[in-house]
């Protein structure tokens, strides 16, 4: 059967499938049978062929108030899928295709899309709470009882099958395994990314990184693939240090075996002044302030990865500002998706970018809810969710 009609049947009606609903703040995901509209202009519906879950959808599955606590709504923003169907004005993608959809957009055409300096969308970028992207909050999704489902992220990938805005999907090889590609939608793009293209890590140069998850130890493999002489992790548990030598980590630290000594003392007596680059990934503003003062006076840089639930102000001494350190933020690494993506793709073909060690586990999508517990208790770093198996 070729490609551009497996999916004929269903094209231009809504489809009927299997989704993971979040119903209730806090509560287990509900499996149940809903409606998906067929994708409009500028929209692909999606089958998700594999799906993984980070501490995102774990975090947004337990808001209780405010305009992010949304119910229900399907959750998942790290997938792969094949295109189903196609709306109007879809250029570069057809039916058939492999497709990574991606929480942050990239519309090509806007100043800040065009500009090299950052991975901004003007356009697109400052809303992250509609269902749709350009329909605002028309939602593709409903139940049975024909209510409507919030998206997330403009991706829900805990579903059979989505509707996703061309501004946040790439086209990718089918060379790569589908569970691996998944990894590049959210938290493995986005540690890499920080060392690739925000912090620019240089060969020969010493890193540290705060928080060993699966976003802090792609830091590592991003500052490994770049060429960084030494690679420092630092984590609460012990158990991340022998997988972070996996992904270039050179040296751990464990902050309750510091003593007295704060952890950017011991950053400096390890580095002889401090790191070149310090990458906090865990959204602690006490963190944030070891991993600034752990850098060199004069040219140390941190990045910021992690995010505060509670968005508390950060205090940094102006002096050490003033003297050359310096701090700055990073959203999805700094990766523009549809150009940057295909590139970490090219890298995996040729054996030198390690994705494989970040899945820990393959479940059944039927089993999404033991995922989540895996996550929370921290005994998993990427749950790969297959669709059909």
């Amino acid at each position: 059967m070729e490609k551009t009609s497996m999916f004929s049947i269903h094209e231009g009606k809504p489809i009927r499938c299997k989704a993971a609903v979040s119903r209730k703040p806090g509560e287990a995901l509900v499996i149940e049978e809903i409606h998906v509209d067929p994708p409009q202009a500028y929209e692909v519906r999606i089958k998700i062929i594999c799906t993984s879950l980070c501490h995102t959808d774990v975090s947004f599955s337990k808001i209780d108030s405010g305009p992010l606590a949304r119910f229900p709504r399907i959750l998942g923003h790290e997938a792969v899928g094949v295109i189903e169907s196609i709306g109007e004005h879809v250029n570069g993608f057809q039916q058939g295709d492999i497709v990574l959809p991606v929480f942050h957009p990239h519309c090509e055409e806007c100043r800040d899309c065009k500009s090299s300096k950052s991975n901004w969308c003007a356009r697109f970028a400052d809303d992250f709470l509609s269902n749709t992207r350009r329909y605002g909050m028309t939602s593709r999704f409903k139940d049975s009882f024909g209510e409507d489902i919030y998206h997330f992220l403009f991706v829900s990938s805990f579903s059979e099958y989505t509707v996703v805005d061309i501004a946040h999907l790439v086209k990718i090889s089918p060379d790569i395994p589908v569970d691996k590609a998944a990894l590049l939608s959210c938290g493995v793009s986005t540690g890499i990314g920080a060392a690739w293209k925000v912090a620019n890590v240089e060969k020969g140069s010493t890193v540290a990184v705060f928080g060993l998850g699966a976003v802090g130890l792609a830091v590592g493999e991003g500052a490994r693939l770049r060429g960084a002489g030494k690679i420092i992790g630092v984590d609460l548990n012990p158990e991340k240090f022998e997988l972070g030598k996996k992904f270039g980590f050179t040296s751990f630290i464990n902050p309750t075996l510091c003593g007295e000594k704060k952890i950017s003392e011991v950053i400096k007596e390890m580095t002889g002044g401090g790191v070149d680059y310090s990458f906090e990934c865990v959204g602690l503003p006490s963190l944030l302030t070891e991993a600034f003062s752990s850098t060199r006076t004069g040219s140390g840089k941190t990045v910021v990865l992690g995010i505060d639930k509670h968005l508390t102000p950060v205090s940094l001494g102006s002096f050490d500002l003033l003297r050359g350190r310096h701090v700055c933020g990073s959203l999805f690494g700094g990766l523009k998706p549809k150009l940057d993506i295909p590139i970490l793709v090219d890298h995996y073909l040729k054996k030198e970018l390690n994705l494989d060690s970040f899945i820990t586990h393959e479940l059944k999508f039927e089993e999404i809810n033991k995922a989540f517990d895996l996550l929370v208790q921290g005994k998993s770093l990427r749950c790969i969710l297959w669709m059909n198996k």
